[in-house]
C-alpha cells in the first residue's frame, strides 16, 4: 500500500517543514489520513483499521474528533452522522510475566 511506503519515508513538506501529525500515539500524519479517506476508507472505523489511529495510549481521545472533521471535509458527511469506533478493552488484564512463563512451559524450560 502506498501509505505504508509514505510512512517509512517521512518526507518533508512545504518549504522544509515537517508533516502535520494528527495521531501522535501512532505517528500518523494528516496527509496519510486524507489519502486513505480518498482511497475509500471513509469512516472512523475504516481509517482506524488501515492506519491504527485511535489505537495508541490515548485510545483516540487525542485524534478521533480531528479525523472525523477530516472525513467531513473530504466526503461531506457531517461529524454528527458518523459512527464512533467501539472501545475494545482486553477481556481480562494479564501480567506480562504470566505470558513469559507460559512460553517457557511450552518450550519445556524451567
Amino acid at each position: 500500500m502506498a501509505v505504508a511506503k509514505a510512512r517509512k519515508k517521512r518526507v518533508r513538506t512545504r518549504e522544509g517543514s515537517s508533516p502535520t501529525v494528527v495521531c501522535r500515539c501512532e505517528e500518523v500524519t494528516e496527509e496519510e489520513i486524507r489519502q486513505v479517506i480518498r482511497e475509500g476508507h471513509d469512516t472512523l472505523e475504516a481509517v482506524k483499521r488501515v492506519l491504527r489511529t485511535g489505537m495508541g495510549h490515548c485510545q483516540g481521545r487525542g485524534c478521533l474528533r480531528t479525523i472525523a472533521r477530516m472525513i467531513e471535509q473530504e466526503t461531506g458527511r457531517p461529524v454528527a452522522e458518523q459512527r464512533w469506533p467501539r472501545s475494545r478493552p482486553p477481556l481480562k488484564p494479564l501480567p506480562l510475566g504470566m505470558l513469559g512463563e507460559t512460553a517457557r512451559r511450552v518450550k519445556g524450560e524451567r
